[in-house]
């Protein structure tokens, strides 16, 4: 076990050779948001990831479970589909009743179990049992009972009340004041109870500052830190620091900040001494939300509120999307493939890139992997191990894999094939065509812009094929059948 990290395999040096994890998930980062990923039509600098990527590993075929933001966050911490839940489209609010199953293994349970500390900082938008009224009692069924021994964080997105820190199972400060921390093109967003001394701009600071506290009390113990950022999500609420340093406008600076967070929390695990045994894996929830003004958008010229058009972050020469079609909430590339890269010194070499087809599930299994453990039959069914990869393995770990769009559709892959059972994207950008159904073969058209269902209808059968099978064994890993919790959604007429 463990014995081709370290020249010592004995029994007394195995606790020492557990790494650390570290999972920074950024909020509607896109694929070409950082730089690395998109050299020639990326305009917005960032180093600090870049120069992870320099140190590790960068995956350019990763995918979240869903083209928004709750369905990948459940994927990512169960190793499961979201659309095998009750959620097969949207996502949850700040104040929703709670997604995981109470007996429902998560990472941090997971190495909770193998002796790790665990830690989830941030944003975690999975659900809440919250407390009546709201300004008293402690809240149920957050992280602290899904595995982590320690929150700190918001309940949802920054957008979403109740606008107020938690820390474990209580506000920080009671939510007695009403505000609305989302303005878009001038007008407002979601009124709610909000913390009276709560504003978006400090949001991001304390999460790195709370990281890295955490961090760098960790002693007797290997551990697990999830940090759900809340950027570069809308408020964008780049600190003074940071306005104007992008020349792009608000999101580019936002971008620029989430980077320099990235690297406070990376520069923690240096000053703890212990970065050369810790996997860092840097990705995003899903792509960047058009509704930042990718294209064009609009700002309030007077006090009058008249507006005007605005020239767009493509027009200035930066694509969020990088070669990809779509944006946040699509079944296209754009929504759900997305930046994805691992620093683990001691296993990983630097500067590597793998093009596999890697699932943010599979961060599961490979937890599971690296400490030598099996999952449970009813754990992890649509995780694979990352760690042949990791370590050099060019064989893929994977065949297929199901992303999803806003509105429940699927993108099935299955090799260098994709397949969605519908017309259009199923979120917010136009196209796709008249057909009812949509094959891509994305080895040759990575923009999908060829849809090659009426020229190879066997395929698309395949695909059907695929997908029924992976919806009715509940599972997409070799294993016992397993049950969805609910009737899953089809996209396609059925005989």
């Amino acid at each position: 076990m463990l014995g081709w990290l370290s020249p010592v395999s004995e029994a007394d040096e195995v606790s020492k050779a557990l790494p650390n994890i570290v999972v920074i998930y950024a909020d509607d980062l896109g694929y070409g948001d950082v730089q690395c990923y998109n050299p020639e039509r990326g305009r917005i600098p960032t180093p600090n990831i870049d120069k992870l990527a320099s140190q590790g590993m960068r995956f350019m075929d990763a995918h979240s479970s869903s083209g928004v933001c709750t369905p990948s966050r459940y994927t990512l911490l169960t190793g499961r589909y979201h659309w095998r839940t009750r959620l097969q489209r949207g996502v949850l609010g700040g104040m929703s009743p709670p997604l995981i199953a109470p007996d429902r293994l998560t990472v941090a349970s997971f190495l909770k179990e193998q002796g790790y500390a665990t830690a989830c900082i941030g944003k975690w938008h999975l659900g809440m049992v919250m407390p009546k009224p709201l300004t008293t009692g402690t809240i149920k069924r957050g992280p602290t009972t899904n595995g982590f021994d320690y929150f700190f964080g918001i309940s949802a997105s920054l957008d979403m009340p109740p606008y107020a820190f938690i820390e474990n199972d209580r506000f920080t400060e009671a939510p007695t004041a009403v505000k609305n921390l989302l303005i878009v093109n001038g007008k407002d967003g979601r009124r709610g109870p909000a913390a009276p001394s709560f504003e978006s701009e400090q949001v991001l600071p304390v999460l790195a500052q709370k990281s890295s506290e955490w961090i760098s009390i960790q002693r007797d113990k290997p551990f697990f830190l999830y940090l759900a950022l809340n950027s570069p999500h809308t408020p964008l609420a780049p600190t003074e620091a940071w306005k104007g340093k992008s020349g792009l406008g608000d999101y580019a600076d936002f971008v620029m900040q989430t980077d320099g967070i990235i690297g406070e929390v990376l520069t923690a695990l240096d000053h703890a001494g212990v970065a050369q045994n810790t996997l860092v894996i840097v990705t995003s929830d899903n792509g960047c939300a058009p509704y930042v003004g990718t294209k064009v958008t609009q700002n309030p010229r007077d006090s009058h509120d008249r507006m005007e058009s605005v020239a767009g972050l493509e027009a200035k020469g930066h694509f969020p999307s990088g070669p990809l079609r779509g944006y946040k909430s699509d079944a296209f590339e754009g929504g759900h493939r997305v930046p994805f890269i691992a620093r683990w010194p001691k296993a990983i070499k630097a500067g590597s890139v793998c093009d596999q087809l890697v699932h943010q599930a599979d961060i599961m299994a490979t937890a599971a992997d690296i400490l030598g453990s099996d999952l449970p039959d009813r754990a992890g069914e649509d995780s694979f191990s990352l760690l042949p990869l990791l370590t050099g393995d060019k064989e893929p770990i994977r065949e297929q894999s199901v992303s999803a769009s806003m509105s429940g559709v699927p993108s099935v892959r299955f090799g260098q094939w994709k397949y969605i059972p519908a017309p259009g994207s199923g979120g917010w950008s136009e196209g796709g065509g008249s057909a009812p159904i949509q094959l891509y073969d994305l080895e040759k058209d990575i923009g999908e812009t060829s849809n090659l269902a009426m020229q190879h209808p066997e395929r698309v059968e395949q695909m059907q094929a695929l997908l029924e099978k992976l919806i009715v064994r509940g599972r997409s890993t070799p294993g016992p059948v397993q049950m969805n919790d609910v009737k899953v959604r089809r996209y396609w007429p059925m005989p």
